[in-house]
């Protein structure tokens, strides 16, 4: 009999310490509620994701947590199918079902959004560390990426309708598409979905999973709204249930944070940066001193927050027992940061901003941010982000570009500007916190 030699222990990667300030980011996440359905993450068993209607009435009461959304909400859902029985390799449905519980008909109004496949739309293709991209040429890899860079131009995706109009006590369906896995070896696949919506009235929400019907010539057909509504009236919640998520103590030792399934609080972070945290538009942001570095959370979360004391997971408003204490990752929200660089001295100095994955913790157990030298190879960000500046010849430019990094990387630069003696020069940083990240993340600003 043979047997295979025992693998050889694999010496620990190299750390790097970088001696710099990590800052808290100012101003805070908005108050906009997120349909946030990701949880369970993989659906084997068909039934209710996230429903925010009311328990009255319904067969499983504790399936429902009763939050009607009016005015500005979003909806983020993302959810992978894999298909454990060969002998049925039907699609799984989702659908995102709106209900008008007034006495006049409610219009919703579709601003912007997004819904793909994991294949074919958006496979994950191995790409570079940072990649340019443009309307006319889109960079991605994988679903959540591809919806985050539509998001961060304000597209809404052709197969979106543009209004959703609900009569009176009656349902509609915002969405109701299949996750196909009969094509693929393995049978797994995963959509994801992202939508800024205003609603004209109170309306309740419902994310669904339901396996395809099939006709006479074995044709897949989408579940009817009829059928929607009766699985919302009468299922429980789909399964398996992901993992428990630990309480939010003050010393964990160990967390799991579990995947989110609720309304959180907050779909986008404005600030502009300034030395004293004023974002009245008047300040400045000193850049560090020639050689010096310091640095912004992006995405800290507990147990995880760099030194910088600040949690900016979206607290839930309601949630299902068995999910996630907050948002942590802030999947879909938006980030729109202005940093209005001063170069205080007499000499011209040139200045980088950088995305960057440091080696997460909560408190700094050094005099800075630590990075591998040579990272494993565990993607923890791939996204897209925007930078909007006017260059050192005073043109505008905006920059897209789409990023794939490992857990301890540092950053390539965004963008690299020089300014002149006194200059202030703002530069802005988009981003959309992508799905299938991991946080949290920094950006940098840097002298050379």
């Amino acid at each position: 009999m043979f047997f295979s030699p025992l693998p050889l222990a694999q010496a620990a990667p190299q750390q790097i310490v970088r001696p710099q300030e990590v800052r808290p980011l100012p101003a805070q996440l908005d108050r906009v509620p997120v349909f946030n359905s990701n949880s369970p993450e993989l659906v084997g068993e068909p039934g209710i994701l996230l429903s925010t209607f009311p328990p009255a009435g319904m067969g499983e009461p504790e399936a429902h947590l009763n939050f009607a959304f009016e005015g500005r909400f979003d909806v983020f859902a993302h959810h992978v199918y894999r298909a454990d029985d060969p002998e049925n390799l039907r699609s799984m449905y989702v659908a995102i079902l709106v209900h008008n519980p007034g006495v006049e008909t409610v219009t919703v109004d579709v601003l912007a959004g997004a819904s793909y496949l994991s294949q074919p739309d958006a496979p994950f293709v191995a790409l570079p560390s940072v990649v340019p991209f443009s309307p006319r040429n889109p960079v991605f890899a994988g679903p959540g990426s591809r919806v985050m860079g539509d998001l961060i131009q304000d597209h809404r995706q052709a197969t979106l309708p543009s209004q959703l109009v609900v009569p009176p006590g009656a349902s509609a369906l915002l969405l109701n598409a299949p996750i196909p896995v009969a094509e693929f070896d393995p049978p797994i696949n995963g959509r994801s979905t992202l939508m800024e919506l205003d609603s004209s009235g109170p309306v309740y929400v419902a994310s669904l999973a339901e396996v395809a019907n099939v006709d006479g010539n074995e044709t897949e057909i989408a579940p009817s709204l009829a059928q929607w509504e009766s699985i919302l009236t009468n299922s429980g919640l789909a399964g398996p249930r992901d993992r428990i998520p630990t309480p939010i103590t003050e010393n964990p030792e160990q967390v799991i944070y579990g995947r989110v399934a609720g309304v959180s609080q907050g779909a986008s972070w404005t600030a502009t940066i300034t030395d004293d945290g004023d974002d009245d538009g008047t300040g400045h942001l000193t850049i560090p001193a020639p050689g010096d570095t310091f640095s912004y959370g992006i995405s800290t979360l507990y147990a995880g927050q760099l030194g910088t004391g600040q949690n900016q997971s979206a607290p839930m408003l309601v949630r299902y027992d068995d999910t996630a204490y907050q948002a942590h990752g802030n999947y879909g929200v938006a980030y729109d940061l202005t940093f209005p660089l001063y170069n205080p001295t007499d000499q011209p100095q040139t200045v980088t901003v950088t995305l960057e994955t440091p080696i997460k913790e909560d408190q700094l157990s050094t005099e800075g941010l630590q990075f591998f030298e040579t990272p494993p190879n565990r993607t923890f960000f791939r996204g897209p982000i925007q930078v909007r500046y006017r260059d050192d010849r005073g043109l505008p430019r905006i920059h897209n570009l789409h990023l794939v990094q490992l857990r301890g990387q540092q950053g390539d630069p965004l963008t690299t500007v020089t300014l002149a003696p006194q200059e202030k020069r703002s530069i802005d940083v988009i981003l959309r916190y992508p799905p299938d990240s991991t946080p949290p993340q920094v950006l940098t600003i840097q002298t050379q």
